[in-house]
Formats: structure tokens, sequence, C-alpha cells
């Protein structure tokens, strides 16, 4: 494939997204994506796969780290002091690294519904910064669970939703984040999920605080390679191992923050062409990126 300068890759226009559309919706080859199917017999979802996925990829070269997140979303370097983040399905910790390394000004807690994954996450940066005193992590599956109430207790969740006044950081909790970061994680999420687990991102976050989204898109390379007895649901498919994925349209993308209470800032599809020289093939590629505010 041909090589990108790695900060820029993953928020490029190469092609306009109804290019690729066109391509996918006139192709017969390709006709079982487009319809709705709705089976979930297929799929029982829990964290288990994700536990098994990065216990297989323990030796850390699946590790790739998102270096292009602080251009992507500059509001995290610019930030100003004592500011938190919340990083959601951490991984390996290629999300969190990069923010670390970025910003001084941030302390970063990361969760992910599987503790294989945060055991990743700290080898990596152990490995990567000499001493961090700016980091924390926890196991948590959001589409099922509250995030504790060291986060925000429920005083603070009140005062959020009520009085639209922040909350401090006390004896009790942290007083709420001012980030939350959901990076090629709410895909892996059940789709008759995602509205509790946005929600629940809405409820920690300080009024006037940003949720910084970036996923799969709608057409898709990975997306249009699934078999048709993978699809679990319109869009949603099973891979081979069992973990989950979903590919979103700005639509429903925008549907699913707005009706959590958020404030559209940006949204759009990132389409990248990327080649095979050895195959010479041209390989398309759809990210959605998007920046959500919770009111003030």
């Amino acid at each position: 494939m041909e090589k990108r300068d790695e900060a820029g890759e993953y928020h490029s226009k190469d092609f306009e997204w109804e290019f690729l559309q066109n391509i996918v919706e006139n192709d017969p080859s390709l006709s079982h994506h487009l319809h709705h199917h709705q089976d979930f017999s297929k799929y029982s979802p829990n964290s288990q796969p994700w536990q098994d996925f990065h216990s297989r990829h323990s030796s850390g070269k699946f590790f790739k780290e998102r270096r292009y997140l602080l251009k992507e979303f500059p509001e995290l370097v610019s930030c100003g002091e004592n500011s938190k983040l919340l990083e959601i399905g951490c991984g390996n910790g290629s999300t969190v690294l990069p923010i670390l390394r970025g910003s001084k000004n941030i302390t970063v807690y990361a969760c992910d519904c599987s503790s294989e994954a945060l055991v990743r996450t700290k080898e990596n940066i152990d490995r990567a910064i000499d001493l961090v005193d700016n980091f924390r992590s926890f196991c948590c599956d959001f589409s099922t669970s509250e995030f504790p109430d060291w986060m925000a207790c429920d005083h603070c969740r009140d005062k959020f939703m009520v009085n639209h006044s922040e909350g401090s950081e006390s004896k009790h909790c942290i007083g709420g984040v001012d980030f939350v970061t959901l990076i090629f994680t709410l895909s892996a999420v059940p789709k008759e999920r995602m509205p509790r687990a946005i929600k629940e991102c809405f409820s920690v976050l300080k009024p006037g605080g940003l949720l910084l989204f970036r996923d799969y898109g709608l057409y898709d390379m990975t997306m249009l390679r699934f078999e048709p007895e993978k699809r679990v649901g319109f869009r949603e498919y099973v891979r081979s191992d069992g973990t989950l994925s979903y590919f979103f349209c700005l639509d429903t993308a925008r549907k699913l923050f707005t009706d959590a209470g958020f404030i559209e800032v940006e949204l759009e599809y990132c389409c990248v062409k990327a080649v095979n020289r050895r195959k010479g093939k041209d390989m398309y590629r759809v990210w959605v990126h998007g920046k959500f505010q919770k009111p003030f």
C-alpha cells in the first residue's frame, strides 16, 4: 500500500463518499449489504471475544499509535490545565499514548470491557513513557453499566443535568470530565445498546465538554469484505473471532448523539484511497469523524 503522512492519513478527501456509494449500490455482487436484515439469534453479545482478542495479541505487534489524533482534535493540545479526559474502549492504548505524550495538561482516565486490554495499555504506556502520573484505568462496559461514582457522583450528575453548572472535584468524585473519546469503540457495541451507551457518556461530561468520535463509515472496504452469513443486523456484522462491527452513515451517527442531548459541532466522512500495488487494486477506506458538545 502507498504510504502516507501518518498524521493526516485518517482525515482526507481523496474521493467523495457519494462516488463510492454509486459504485457499491450498483454492484449486484454487493447487494447483500444493502437490504435490511435482523437476526440477532446468530450473535449473543458479551465482552469475552474482546478478552480473547487481547490475550491473543499480547505481543504488541497489533499496536499502532494513533498520532494523527492530536491534529484531528487540536482541543486536546490547547486545553487548559487540569483538564480531564475519559477514553472509552482503550484497547491496547493506541489512543491514550499520543494524548499523554502531546498534552501535559490532561489527566486521562481509560476504560475497557476487557481486563486484558487494560494490561496491554499499561504495558505500552510504561514502555513508552518513563514516569506517568496523569493516567488511571478501570474496567467497565459502558453499554451495560454506569461509570463509577468516583468519576461523577450522583450530586454532580444532577448538577450537570438540572442546573447546568460544573461539578467540582471532591473527596467523593473527580467532578466529571472535559472530554470523552470514542475512537473505533462504538461500532463494537450492539446497535440496540448504543443509545444507552451514549447517554452514559453524556452523564459524566461537564457542560460545554466535547465528545470526540471516530469510527467505521458506511461502505468502508472492511464492510464490503464481509460475507452474507456474517450479517447479524442492518450494517452490522460479526467477525470470525466473535467481535462485532457496525458501519455508520452520517444520519445514524447524528441521530444517536443528538437524541442523547449532544449538539453537533462537526460530522463528516473521511475518505482515503489506498493502492495495493501488488494486485493493482484501489482500496476505499471510509471513516466517520465527529465532534459533539454537551450544552452549557
